[in-house]
């Protein structure tokens, strides 16, 4: 049961980045105007860091499912509900917890825990 909560946040974790990468182009970078250019590629390939980032946190939550290593098992899972967290808490600072985005987040988070 834990390796198939953690499956599930890792699963869970990669529809989220790539929800998140997905809206910040069709949406955010759409309708932005940012000058000069340069800056804009920028500012979107940080954006997309993040999406990066959670896609790999959920393939390591994934990987961690079936790994025979107690240790590695539990520095993957602290890791990412580490890196997760600080998403959480900024998305739900920021847009004042009108934005799903913490939510989601927090489920990818709960499920890792429960998988612990």
């Amino acid at each position: 049961m834990r390796d198939l909560l953690l499956q599930c946040s890792g699963l869970a974790a990669i529809a989220v980045a790539i929800i998140h990468g997905v809206l910040g182009e069709t949406r955010v970078f759409a309708r932005a105007t940012i000058e000069p250019p340069r800056l804009r590629n920028l500012i979107r390939l940080c954006w997309q860091v993040g999406t990066v980032g959670w896609i790999c946190g959920g393939v390591l939550l994934i990987a961690a499912s079936s790994m025979a290593s107690a240790p590695a098992r539990h520095w993957i899972v602290v890791t990412v509900v580490a890196m997760y967290a600080f998403g959480v808490i900024g998305n739900a600072w920021i847009f004042r917890g009108r934005h799903f985005g913490w939510m989601a987040l927090g489920a990818v988070i709960a499920l890792a825990v429960a998988g612990y």
